[in-house]
């Protein structure tokens, strides 16, 4: 995939669906997801190595014009997030849960990558938008202490927070419910 992940999301699906066109057809870029969310808006995340994804980066904001909500593009990004936004992330299911809630897809991803390089925690997940109004989220597993540490680095990083949370002794099924 390469060392650097960036992400564009529009007002509108149709120009979203074009904007990835545009910005995959560009660069020598790997597209990561492209999916509609909540409300009703288009979201395009790629990745590769840091010029490339600057470059289709450039050309998705061109094309996407005054549709452009938000975008961001992280360098060096952990080898966590990935895996944790396609919700492949395999991790232990043992320790404190961390939750980490953002009114904004863009402060989430952000806050998990941040989150990741501060403290020995497992990413769990980071949910984009879709089905949950357009918010996003990230959820985490470690110790108490390095959970609370990585939820200070990510809010510190991150915009738009709506709340943040560590369960220090969850039960096996709210793992469950997490994987």
């Amino acid at each position: 995939m390469g060392n650097s992940v960036g992400m564009i999301e529009l007002s509108s699906i149709a120009k979203g669906i074009e904007t990835c066109d545009s910005m995959i057809k560009s660069a020598d870029v790997e597209l990561l997801r492209a999916s509609t969310i909540c409300p009703g808006k288009y979201m395009v995340i790629i990745g590769g190595d840091t010029g490339s994804v600057e470059a289709a980066m450039k050309v998705g904001e061109e094309v996407a014009a005054q549709f452009l909500v938000d975008k961001l593009l992280i360098a060096n990004v952990s080898e966590q997030l990935m895996p944790a936004i396609s919700s492949t992330s395999q991790v232990p299911t043992e320790g404190a849960i961390g939750v980490i809630e953002f009114y904004s897809v863009a402060s989430a991803i952000v806050a998990a990558d941040t989150a990741a390089k501060a403290a020995a925690i497992n990413l769990i997940e980071v949910r984009t938008g879709f089905a949950i109004g357009g918010k996003g989220f990230v959820t985490m597993s470690g110790d108490v202490s390095a959970i609370t540490e990585a939820i200070k680095a990510a809010e510190a990083a991150s915009e738009l927070m709506v709340h943040s949370v560590v369960i220090p002794r969850p039960l096996d099924k709210l793992y469950e419910s997490l994987m």
